[in-house]
C-alpha cells in the first residue's frame, strides 16, 4: 500500500494523447516499458560516463559502466528507497530509466562541446532533449511521435533535480508549452528518489572505475570520509582478504551507506512534515528526498576527489579534448553541408526554414549518435579518429 504522499497510478493526469487504459499494465508500469523498448534505451549500450568507447572497448577493458549499465543501476537504488518510503516503485523506476536518454556520445564531454556549439540556437541540456526524445524523436508508433508517456513521467524528466527556472533550453520551451509541467514546483517524490538513486550509483562505481582504470589506489582512498573507513571495516572482519573481494566489500559498504542515509532522513522529514498528498510533496520548500548534511559533506569531499584525480586525470583530459575537437568537426559540418548525414536527417534538415532549426535538427542527429558511431562518422568524413 502507498503512502498518502505517493503518487497514485488511479489520479494520473493521463497522456497528451488519450489511450485506452492496459488491461494488465498500471499507467507508468506502462511508461517504464516503453522506455526499456526505446531506440534511444537501447544506444546507452554504447554511450560511455567516463572513459570513452573504442571499437568496443571502453578505455582499458569492457568492465566499465555505460549510460546502460548505470541507469540499471540507478533504477535499483530507485525501487529499493520508493519501497522503503512507501513510493510507487513503478513512477521511480520509470523515471530512473529516463534520466539519461538525452545524453550525447561522450559523455559529460560531449554535453559540454554540444552546449557550447548550440548556444546560439538555443542551448543543449541533457535532461531537455531526454524530453524530446520521448516526446518526438522515437517515431513507432501509429497514433503518436514519442512515447506518449503520462504527465508524471514527464514532470520527472523535466524536473528530477529540482524545479527549472531561468531561461528554458528550447526542447524544455517546446514540451512545457505544449502541456504545462509546472516546472515552478518541486518534483514527485519519486522523481526526487531517482535523482538522489543517480547520486548514489555514481559515486559508488566512480570509485571502482577509478580504482579499475588505475587511476589511484585503495591506498589513495584512505583518508576520504565514508570510504576510508569502509576498507578499515573490511580489514577488521576480514583480515587478508583477496584484494578484488576486499574492494567490493569496501565500496558495497560505502553504497550502503548512502541509501540508509537517504531513507532515514525522508523518513523523518516525512513524519515531521506530514505531507497528504503528492501535490503537498511538490509545494514544499525544498525536496524531501536528500541525504543528511553530514554525509553531503563527506560526499562533497569524495566528488572533489574523483574530480582532481579521475575526471581530470591526464589520460582522461587528453581523451576529452580529442572528443570535443572530433564534435567539433562534426556539427559545423553536418550545418553546412546536411546532405552529409543520413536521408531521413538530410531531408529534414534540408527543409528547415532557418538556420537555428537546421541546427536543432543536427543536433538531434549528433546527440543521438553513440560514441562508437561518432567516431566511425568523424574517420569517414576527416580520415583520422
Amino acid at each position: 500500500m502507498n503512502a498518502p504522499y505517493a503518487c497514485h497510478p488511479d489520479a494520473s493526469r493521463g497522456r497528451l494523447h488519450p489511450e485506452r487504459m492496459s488491461t494488465f499494465r498500471s499507467p507508468w508500469q506502462r511508461d517504464r516499458d516503453r522506455i526499456i523498448h526505446s531506440s534511444a534505451f537501447r544506444r546507452l549500450k554504447h554511450k560511455t560516463q567516463v572513459f570513452v568507447e573504442h571499437d568496443g572497448e571502453a578505455y582499458r577493458g569492457d568492465y566499465f559502466r555505460t549510460r546502460l549499465t548505470h541507469t540499471i543501476e540507478v533504477a535499483q537504488v530507485a525501487r529499493t528507497i520508493a519501497a522503503a518510503l512507501g513510493l510507487n516503485t513503478d513512477l521511480a523506476e520509470t523515471v530512473a530509466l529516463a534520466h539519461d536518454l538525452g545524453h550525447p556520445p561522450f559523455g559529460h564531454t560531449g554535453e559540454d562541446a554540444l552546449a557550447a556549439l548550440m548556444a546560439p540556437y538555443g542551448g543543449f541540456d541533457h535532461n531537455a532533449q531526454a524530453l524530446r526524445i520521448v516526446t518526438r524523436l522515437e517515431r513507432h508508433y501509429a497514433d503518436f511521435d514519442g512515447l506518449n508517456l503520462t504527465w508524471e513521467a514527464l514532470e520527472g524528466i523535466a524536473k528530477h533535480n529540482g524545479p527549472v527556472t531561468g531561461p528554458l533550453p528550447y526542447a524544455l520551451a517546446e514540451v512545457n508549452a505544449e502541456w504545462d509541467l509546472e516546472l515552478h514546483t518541486n518534483a514527485s517524490a519519486e522523481a526526487q528518489v531517482a535523482a538522489v538513486a543517480d547520486d548514489v550509483a555514481y559515486n559508488h562505481h566512480d570509485l571502482h572505475d577509478g580504482l579499475r582504470a588505475e587511476l589511484f589506489t585503495e591506498d589513495d582512498l584512505a583518508e576520504l570520509p565514508v570510504v576510508g573507513p569502509a576498507f578499515a571495516e573490511v580489514d577488521r572482519l576480514y583480515p587478508g582478504l583477496d584484494p578484488t573481494r576486499r574492494r567490493y566489500e569496501a565500496l558495497r559498504r560505502v553504497f550502503g551507506v548512502m541509501v540508509e542515509d537517504v531513507i532515514a532522513v525522508a523518513q523523518n522529514r516525512l513524519a515531521g512534515l506530514q505531507p497528504q498528498s503528492a501535490q503537498d510533496i511538490r509545494d514544499m520548500d525544498g525536496p524531501i528526498i536528500r541525504f543528511s548534511k553530514p554525509l553531503y559533506q563527506n560526499i562533497k569531499a569524495i566528488k572533489s576527489f574523483l574530480f582532481a584525480r579521475m575526471y581530470r586525470a591526464p589520460s582522461v583530459v587528453v581523451e576529452r579534448g580529442n572528443v570535443t575537437a572530433m564534435l567539433n568537426d562534426l556539427f559545423p559540418l553536418f550545418l553546412r553541408d546536411p546532405g552529409q548525414m543520413p536521408d531521413h536527417w538530410s531531408r529534414i534538415a534540408r527543409d528547415a526554414v532557418d538556420e537555428t532549426q537546421c541546427a536543432r535538427i543536427v543536433l538531434d542527429y549528433v546527440a543521438g549518435m553513440t560514441d562508437r558511431f561518432a567516431i566511425a562518422e568523424h574517420q569517414r568524413l576527416f580520415g583520422h579518429g
